[in-house]
């Protein structure tokens, strides 16, 4: 892939993954932010879905959109906890090429400030798997702000220095990291 130092904002297709039993189109506020902040950014909402917290339901939507060629990157809210239900960090990580690891680390770190040491039951997780862009975040529509806001926003920005994921995602074409100086 040829890539090309570029100053412009690139606008990418994102989609959003809500995992929960009980949310619907109407109650679904965490997701509804997510489209509201990736549409304001000037991204393209490529598809929406709600899904039960079930590992093969969310491995399914998440590999759909892995596979599509218009996808670049998906967002995800919900099933990050501890409770029973919540797997979508078992769903998500077999389909990784790449781990972010240090989206969680930031995460929880900026959450620290937020709601303390319950920071630490959050199973925040994000990579890359066939050029696309995958973050899983908490249920809440706090905790979305939060990751949209002080890390996701900036990182899928191809203006953004010195790095930003847009330079690893499928059908871009920008430089991938800009010097430190």
């Amino acid at each position: 892939m040829a890539h090309t130092k570029t100053d412009v904002f690139e606008p990418l297709n994102l989609a959003v993954l809500t995992v929960s039993d009980t949310r619907n189109e109407e109650t679904d506020t965490s997701g509804q932010l997510l489209v509201e902040r990736l549409q304001s950014q000037g991204h393209n909402l490529a598809d929406k879905k709600i899904v039960i917290d079930d590992i093969y339901k969310i491995r399914a939507a998440i590999s759909h959109w892995v596979a599509s060629d218009d996808i670049q990157g998906v967002l995800v809210t919900g099933g990050t906890g501890f409770t029973g239900r919540d797997s979508t960090p078992e769903a998500v990580t077999p389909l990784f090429d790449k781990t972010v690891e240090g989206f969680g680390e930031l995460f929880r770190q900026i959450s620290f400030d937020q709601i303390g040491t319950s920071t630490i039951q959050s199973r925040a997780v994000a990579g890359l798997a066939n050029g696309v862009i995958i973050f899983c975040m908490p249920g809440s529509t706090n905790a979305c702000r939060t990751a949209w806001d002080d890390i996701i926003q900036a990182q899928l920005d191809s203006r953004q220095g010195p790095c930003n994921f847009v330079a690893q995602l499928k059908k871009t074409e920008i430089e991938n990291c800009k010097s430190r100086g």
